[in-house]
């Protein structure tokens, strides 16, 4: 898809990364929670968090691969605490400046005279923009892991003001992008230093409700389910040296999380693929990374054919009978003679075999199949053509119950494994309860 970029500010680009400042309360909590809930219409996650002054319930779309928060500013956008981060400032280069200007209109969010501006993007229509950097109040609620607690406030959150164009295509009721990217200016970073957590953050993801953990564990599931670190199997995340984003500067490593796939296997069985796929290349290609854009799985075509024919191969094995194509999905089966299991639909199991072949990432019917009608059965795998990107994109549906944990200090993931094999969603975090 052709990227359109609209830029206002001269280029510069700065690169000290300062820390934000630290919110001033007595009160220091352990974690912080959001909730997360699935858009039926876009398939989309969506969060919600408090900004300004007075406070106001914001929704925002969740980018796990986001470099920062924008909101558009053009649009009901009182507050009197915003302050746009002026040229030279520690901020503009914790933001990621890309330049510095004026504004050539009365001074308002998003419009203000000698101030940093950013390069805001909407992964969704793969669009950016120019846009003002600034600061205002975010307030979140804390978390002892097992419900919402007292909420905390950030005095000075960075964020970017984008124009309301670019909220084109994102969830109804949305007003802007919630980055959780591995650099200083996204949502993980921010809060970390904002409280002194430890530099981690989890998702857990649903078809309909899900959470957001900053700070680490135990993170807590009705009925009395607990994960900790010791529960969670990891994996390295490795840095793409060229950044993935809509807009970038040249140079900039890409703030996405990619892990180590280095094999497939289909009921333990391996798919023979081109290896060279697997891996990122000086200029940025190949590779797998974990996506909240992609609502399904995408894979470059030679992985995508290879795992499929594997799969059919397997379901025939079991009497499942392919059926005619449903869009977006190629391969489609019959219900009949599908049983159901604890794990969803019983169905070969994909695996991902990561650094070794002790450790892989299981994907189980529940995450395999989309049932689109009473009588049809897809594989939520989606073709991503013969030259994409990134080689391997794991989508929304193929993470959703599973509780994945981005380690920032020691660049890793952490993840749990279907939450239906523990008799739980990742629905039941209690937040109904207020520790």
């Amino acid at each position: 898809m052709a990227v359109s970029v609209h830029f206002f500010l001269a280029s510069s680009l700065l690169l000290i990364f300062v820390s934000p400042s630290i919110a001033q309360q007595s009160f220091r909590p352990r974690a912080l929670v959001v909730p997360v809930s699935k858009d039926a219409s876009t398939l989309q996650y969506v969060t919600q968090v408090e900004q300004r002054t007075p406070l106001v319930p914001i929704n925002l779309v969740v980018h796990l691969g986001g470099k920062f928060l924008w909101i558009d500013c053009e649009q009901n956008y009182v507050s009197s605490t915003y302050r746009p981060a002026r040229c030279g400032s520690a901020l503009c280069s914790l933001g990621g400046s890309d330049g510095c200007g004026d504004c050539f209109s009365g001074p308002r969010p998003g419009c203000n005279n000698n101030t940093c501006g950013v390069s805001p993007d909407n992964p969704f229509t793969n669009t950016a923009t120019g846009g003002e950097l600034a600061t205002d109040v975010v307030s979140v609620n804390s978390t002892n892991g097992s419900n919402p607690g007292r909420a905390v406030t950030v005095p000075r959150f960075l964020f970017a003001c984008a124009p309301t164009f670019l909220l084109q295509g994102l969830a109804t009721g949305a007003v802007g992008i919630a980055g959780l990217g591995r650099n200083r200016a996204a949502f993980p970073s921010q809060f970390a230093s904002a409280f002194s957590l430890h530099r981690k953050f989890a998702i857990c993801l649903g078809s309909g409700n899900g959470v957001i953990f900053f700070g680490d564990g135990p993170y807590n599931f009705l009925p009395n389910v607990q994960y900790t670190s010791q529960s969670l199997t990891y994996t390295p995340l490795f840095i793409n040296p060229v950044s993935t984003a809509s807009a970038f500067t040249q140079g900039e490593p890409s703030v996405e999380y990619f892990i180590g796939v280095t094999s497939i296997k289909i009921d333990d069985k391996p798919v023979s693929l081109n290896t060279t796929l697997l891996t990122i290349d000086s200029e940025g290609n190949g590779g797998t990374k974990i996506s909240t854009v992609n609502p399904y799985t995408v894979l470059e075509s030679s992985i995508f054919n290879a795992v499929t024919e594997a799969f059919i191969n397997e379901a025939a094995a079991r009497n499942i009978t392919r059926v005619a194509s449903v869009a977006p999905f190629d391969v489609c089966f019959s219900r009949k003679n599908v049983p159901s299991t604890r794990l969803g639909y019983g169905v070969p199991t994909i695996s991902l075999v990561l650094q070794n072949e002790n450790v892989s990432w299981s994907i189980f019917g529940a995450n395999s199949i989309v049932q689109v009608s009473d009588d049809v059965l897809c594989l939520g795998l989606i073709d991503g053509g013969s030259n994409p990107r990134t080689s391997i994109v794991i989508g929304g549906y193929q993470v959703e119950n599973n509780l994945l944990q981005f380690d920032l200090a020691t660049s890793r993931l952490g993840f749990s494994s279907l939450l239906f094999g523990r008799m739980t969603t990742c629905a039941n975090f209690n937040f109904t309860s207020v520790a």
